[in-house]
């Protein structure tokens, strides 16, 4: 059984229901469950054209809903995290010694053949074991 777990979850994908049963079954009594959720500030020339206000509406708004897809489940904590997908997932699991990610992942399409999904690029990059769940 694992001690302390990561489930990153897209909020606009349904498969968090099944990846926060599959870290509730490997952390046994013990284990820790933490859901975060990245919020990718816009870059480039597009964050130019967005006020503060907007951003910070938006990440309210992820809070919120992350809030709602972890309500009534008393063993997980949840927590957004501003950064880039995959580097802040391995970043999380790096200082806050968590020893399992479970993410989900979607059937792979033409672009993650040719960029690579998030999911894959925790699982070459993770500094624990990995369990990834297909939708």
């Amino acid at each position: 059984m694992y001690k302390n777990i990561l489930v990153p979850m897209a909020l606009d994908h349904d498969i968090s229901p099944k990846t926060l049963g599959v870290a509730r079954a490997l952390a046994g009594e013990d284990g820790k469950i933490t859901a975060i959720h990245i919020h990718e500030a816009p870059q480039g020339s597009v964050a130019a054209y967005l006020s503060e206000d907007l951003v910070r509406e938006a990440q309210a708004g992820a809070r919120a809903s992350l809030k709602e897809k972890t309500a009534g489940l008393e063993d997980v904590t949840a927590e957004l995290v501003v950064g880039h997908a995959y580097r802040s997932i391995i970043e999380y699991a790096e200082t806050k010694g968590i020893d399992c990610i479970v993410i989900g992942s979607h059937k792979p399409g033409l672009s993650d053949f040719l960029l690579g999904s998030t999911a894959a690029r925790v699982v070459r990059h993770a500094p624990c074991a990995v369990h990834v769940c297909r939708a």
